[in-house]
This record gives structure tokens, sequence and C-alpha cells, in this order.
């Protein structure tokens, strides 16, 4: 089992890089927890149509971690479920604070 303190958030000169699998089509939009493989799992209102998933995704995120829409991107996986997210003005250890305190301890079971 992973150890939840330690999941995959990377450190970069000007910012963090990390996975989510987003789930669409959900009665609400939220982060859901942190899987095994240290993924972060968010659930998201959009339908995975004409990038509107996407789009909630980023514009979620950067709400979340209290920065611009333009310092948010999706790096890979922009046709997939599992996304790799980079983040501009944000160090690693905030949004490890940031979903953390919005997940407590819980380490989700990965399910893809």
């Amino acid at each position: 089992m992973r150890d939840l303190r330690n999941f995959n958030i990377t450190d970069a000169s000007r910012g963090a890089a990390f996975t989510v699998k987003i789930v669409p089509k959900a009665t609400k939009t939220e982060i859901v927890g942190i899987q095994e493989d240290g993924t972060i799992k968010i659930r998201l209102m959009s339908p995975p149509v004409e990038g509107q998933a996407n789009e909630e995704l980023i514009a979620f995120l950067a709400e979340f971690l209290h920065v611009d829409l333009s310092d948010v991107e999706i790096v890979a996986g922009v046709d997939s479920r599992k996304k790799l997210i980079s983040v501009l003005n944000v160090q690693a250890e905030d949004v490890d604070r940031l979903v953390k305190a919005q997940t407590g301890d819980m380490l989700l079971e990965d399910d893809d």
C-alpha cells in the first residue's frame, strides 16, 4: 500500500506537476481522493464532449489552487480520463496540503 504522505506531486522550477483521473458527468465537481498510485481522482459535472470536461477541470484546479486559468495546463491525456497536469506559480507542497485538507487521509484503490 502506498504511503499517502508521499503521493506523486513533482516540484518544478516554476510550479508543480501531478496526475489526475477524472470521472465526468458527476452530480458534483469535487476532489474524491488520492489513489494508491498517487493519482488525484476528481469528479466533474461536465460530459467528456468537445473539451467541456477539460475546460471544467482547468477552471476547477485554478480556483482550488488559487492560480490563474492560464497557469493550469493539461500536458498529456487530453482525450483520456487520466491526465498529466502542470500548474505554474504553485509549489508541490501547496498542492499536497490543499488536496490532503480536502480528502483527509483516505487512500482510494486504483480503479483503472
